[in-house]
């Protein structure tokens, strides 16, 4: 389970609408001349985000939680982000230069290009389906874990 500090700011139901707590580091590394984190963390600033997670622990607002998710979801939904679209992209670029080259002599890299843009759009598609499918399913929802106990207490 991979944990994180966050901070309850609505409860809804059996959900808590929850912010984690900024990472303090950027900016102070020694490469942060060169970093282009800092350069955008300076130009747009800190957005909070609230995120739904399930309240398992009985949260209630202003309240300091451990909220937390599984790696294996983690790294699921991450392949399903990033590798579903480029897999199609790539798909459809090799279908596109096959058919490009049997059917239409001389146009097999205008093929290519069409049907690479089809597989990422067809790999887009799945995803919406995806992540609508993930969105009701609570193994990959944040769990509000425990309330978190203060330093010194």
């Amino acid at each position: 389970m991979i944990e994180e500090s966050a901070r309850v700011v609505k409860v809804n139901g059996d959900y808590a609408w929850v912010e984690t707590e900024p990472a303090t580091s950027c900016g102070s590394c020694s490469a942060r001349a060169g970093c282009g984190t800092s350069v955008l963390a300076s130009l747009f600033g800190r957005r909070d985000a609230p995120v739904r997670a399930i309240n398992r622990a009985g949260a209630r607002a202003g309240e300091q939680v451990v909220i937390g998710i599984s790696e294996s979801s983690l790294v699921r939904g991450s392949l399903a982000v990033y590798m579903v679209p480029l897999a199609g992209l790539l798909a459809g670029a090799l279908a596109g230069r096959y058919i490009g080259a049997e059917l239409l002599a001389g146009h097999a890299e205008l093929a290519s290009i069409a049907g690479a843009v089809f597989g990422l759009l067809a790999g887009l598609a799945w995803l919406r389906l995806f992540s609508r499918a993930s969105g009701r399913d609570e193994r990959y929802q944040p769990v509000v874990l425990r309330h978190r106990i203060a330093p010194g207490r």
